[in-house]
């Protein structure tokens, strides 16, 4: 699956239609192979380059060179563990979100998802109320996506309801460091993993929505869980 970097939303008919997740919680995330939004086939993961050098000099995983965004994510967050509660929640909330489109389209919406859902605080969030999925409904700053608004709420109303810490929960499920090798080719990395599945299965069972193994495995990369950054990148 790929998605259009570029285009507002991916979704038919304004942006109202559903998206592949909202069929199916475990449709493949963009992210989970590339944040740039492709999902590369054998053939063209085999040929595209693992790096890019830059105009700094500095040599970065290749996905990252498509946007300036991408690189400023790349660089400053993309792989840094996480551990903050509130920003796992919101992470969460919006690779739910990113489900059938491309990343670069939820980076640039970021800010607005941020101020409609209270700085993804998830006890403002929880007490969110049907007049406020109506209203983000018409916000045509964020994904006009009533399920995925609909899963933002509840699933702050599951992170409260937790008995133990979200980043505790979510970080049990990280897999050891590797120890020596990492990625040299696209095609090393995966999009599904034991771990993906696992932690996928265990927030369902909480009562979690959007969160299929694919998503997130997205996740994992993204906050540090797993280190996908590609051999040589700077970042590695």
């Amino acid at each position: 699956m790929s998605a259009t970097p570029d285009s507002p939303e991916l979704l038919a008919g304004a942006d109202d239609a559903a998206s592949p997740d909202a069929a199916s919680p475990d449709a493949a995330s963009p992210e989970a192979m590339t944040p740039d939004g492709a999902t590369p086939d054998a053939a063209s993961a085999a040929e595209r380059a693992p790096l890019v050098i830059g105009e700094d000099g500095l040599a970065r995983c290749s996905w990252s060179a498509s946007d300036p965004e991408y690189r400023r994510y790349h660089d400053e967050e993309w792989g840094r563990p996480q551990h903050d509660p509130r920003a796992l929640y919101e992470k969460l909330c919006l690779e739910g979100f990113q489900a059938g489109l491309s990343w670069i389209t939820i980076l640039r919406r970021r800010p607005a998802f941020r101020e409609v859902f209270l700085g993804f605080e998830p006890d403002r969030v929880a007490a969110m109320t049907e007049a406020d999925v109506q209203r983000l409904l018409q916000d045509a700053r964020i994904i006009r996506h009533r399920g995925k608004i609909e899963a933002t709420i509840s699933n702050a109303r599951a992170v409260l309801a937790l008995d133990v810490p979200l980043d505790e929960l979510m970080w049990s499920f990280a897999p050891e460091p590797r120890s020596e090798h990492r990625p040299h080719a696209w095609g090393e990395i995966p999009a599904v993993t034991p771990e993906s599945t696992a932690l996928s299965k265990e927030l369902r069972r909480r009562g979690f929505r959007f969160v299929g193994p694919t998503t997130m495995y997205a996740l994992m990369q993204a906050t540090g869980m797993v280190d996908d950054h590609f051999e040589g990148c700077f970042r590695a």
